[in-house]
């Protein structure tokens, strides 16, 4: 059962790996109109499913601080992260956003039971230098040109690996309740666009394609996953494997054509992820340990 729910668990983070790439290859939509389509795509799997057994609503009655934690996350972090792809190179705004398996760990590490520890802080510098190698173009010049962009791609690491630590508390609510969060979400979206946004419909049936599978896949399956994995898994095994997102997300982006390769990428890429690998450092170890006391008994 756990080790099921594990691999499940790990779905999402393959499914993740491509958000950057299909976000790109989607087109000029604005950020609150494609959040509202994908939301309202990846609602349809829960519906379903609370249309073949409608018991299942009854699960839906949370506490307003599910909710809010809820809508806040998904909302806002997929806001966030459509606002850095459409302001700043795809690549570099994606391996920003995927500061969040680093902040989940230093995060962690911070909570009742758990200390700081030096690996937790080398980690983290590491991880801090490979984004400045990102977002610096001439040495340690910032580019102000995609200032937006970064800014949104620094919240939407913020907001993601917040809302995950605070999920942790809500360990006994039903996954039925995802549900609800992308139906939300998906109408605070369309309330922000037909406010502040010019509709903008995708032009090409390559785009269109890239709408719906970001609604099915990483806008959609991968947060039940994640929230079946994260509640029934192994967590620490699942945190672990988040770290592989920025290395898959960067070599999807590299093969479809909608970034270069080069030694700048390449070198900060292994910063972020081998930051985060560090601050995980004991999470390792503690499996290991777990393993080897396994085989002796």
């Amino acid at each position: 059962m756990k080790l099921r729910a594990t691999l499940i668990g790990f779905t999402a983070i393959l499914m993740w790996s491509i958000l950057a790439l299909l976000t790109a290859a989607s087109g000029t939509m604005p950020p609150f109109q494609l959040s509202a389509i994908c939301f309202a795509i990846g609602s349809i799997p829960g519906i379903v499913v609370l249309l073949l057994n409608p018991s299942r609503l009854a699960l839906l009655k949370q506490p307003a601080k599910v909710w809010v934690t809820g809508i806040a996350g998904l909302f806002g972090y997929h806001f966030l992260y459509f606002t850095a792809i459409r302001n700043a190179p795809a690549v570099e705004a994606g391996l920003i956003a995927y500061l969040w398996p680093l902040l989940i760990v230093v995060g962690s590490a911070l909570l009742p039971g758990e200390r700081l520890r030096w690996y937790h802080v080398a980690g983290a510098l590491a991880g801090l230098c490979g984004t400045f190698l990102i977002v610096g173009r001439n040495g340690i010049n910032f580019d102000g040109a995609y200032a937006v962009g970064y800014g949104a791609a620094f919240l939407c690491a913020f907001t993601w690996s917040g809302y995950s630590l605070l999920t942790r508390r809500f360990d006994a609510v039903s996954t039925d309740v995802v549900t609800g969060f992308c139906i939300a979400t998906s109408i605070l979206s369309l309330i922000c666009h037909l406010g502040l946004e010019t509709t903008v419909w995708p032009e090409t049936a390559l785009q269109w394609i890239a709408v719906v599978g970001l609604g099915l896949f990483p806008v959609g399956a991968a947060f039940y996953a994640w929230d079946y994995g994260v509640k029934n898994g192994d967590i620490q095994i699942l945190g672990a494997a988040s770290y592989a997102a920025p290395l898959l997300s960067t070599l999807n982006l590299t093969l479809f054509g909608f970034a270069e390769p080069s030694w700048r990428i390449a070198l900060a890429c292994v910063l972020v992820t081998g930051g985060a690998v560090l601050a995980a450092n004991e999470m390792f170890r503690r499996k290991a340990t777990m393993v080897e006391q396994g085989a002796i008994a």
